[in-house]
């Protein structure tokens, strides 16, 4: 039978597309989210229903294994009800963006303590807070670029020069994500390809001139925008200005 969850406040309006829990589950699981009440439909990474757009398929993952994954909000006002909710989980799986509980009024630092202690009590938290401080920036990827998992095309930028060459030279290789080093909402992470669809055959044989037309879309909205490299690179570095062009995006 699912975990019952009566006791803590729903947060969605609806969970369309879940499939049934299984009758008989191997595990239990819960995803846990966060829903900034301040924010338009709890925040930017959220449907209309209230739910984070991947929660639905996550859920849905865990349910075609043999899993039952229940969708549950964290509320800050319900702490201690909420993580005696969730002992009677196997796992959690933790989707909620870094800022977000203080958003909404929480203690970020309460909910991770209370997380370390659901660990030690043998339930498993995916990804632990430890791992999140961690590992939750985006450069640990570059941590894995050699490994057969990476891509030896990972870079991360701390400079203007480095993210100046390095993108020319990596977007000359291959299509290209571009994220800020942490949050995952979509905000300011692009997709980017060349217009030309023209690549170099090897990562490095050559760097992308600053004239080059970049075909880009913003994850947060999927809106699409058209730039040159040169004017890539300064609205990246110094945000809106008379190099940068025309954008449309509200970052």
């Amino acid at each position: 039978r699912p975990v019952d969850v009566a006791a803590l406040t729903r947060m969605s309006k609806d969970d369309l597309g879940l499939l049934p829990q299984p009758s008989k589950p191997t595990f239990k699981t819960a995803l846990v989210g966060i829903y900034v009440r301040s924010q338009p439909y709890g925040a930017s990474d959220k449907s209309s229903n209230g739910h984070r757009y991947d929660s639905i398929p996550f859920a849905n993952g865990m349910i075609r294994s043999g899993m039952s994954c229940q969708l549950i909000h964290y509320v800050h006002q319900e702490h201690a009800k909420f993580f005696e909710v969730v002992k009677n989980f196997d796992a959690l799986v933790v989707r909620c963006n870094p800022g977000q509980i203080k958003a909404d009024g929480g203690d970020q630092g309460k909910f991770d303590d209370s997380m370390r202690a659901i660990r030690k009590a043998g339930i498993q938290v995916w990804p632990s807070p430890d791992v999140m401080e961690f590992m939750g920036a985006k450069d640990a990827l570059c941590k894995i670029a050699d490994m057969s998992i990476g891509l030896e095309d990972t870079l991360a930028y701390y400079n203007e020069a480095a993210f100046s060459a390095g993108f020319k030279k990596t977007m000359a290789f291959q299509p290209r994500v571009i994220k800020q080093n942490r949050g995952s909402s979509g905000e300011g992470i692009w997709i980017i390809k060349l217009k030309s669809g023209s690549y170099c055959s090897s990562f490095g044989e050559k760097s992308c001139a600053d004239d080059e037309v970049l075909d880009m879309m913003e994850a947060n909205d999927n809106h699409s925008e058209e730039h040159t490299v040169a004017e890539f690179v300064e609205f990246c570095l110094n945000g809106r200005t008379s190099k940068s062009g025309t954008w449309t995006t509200t970052g």
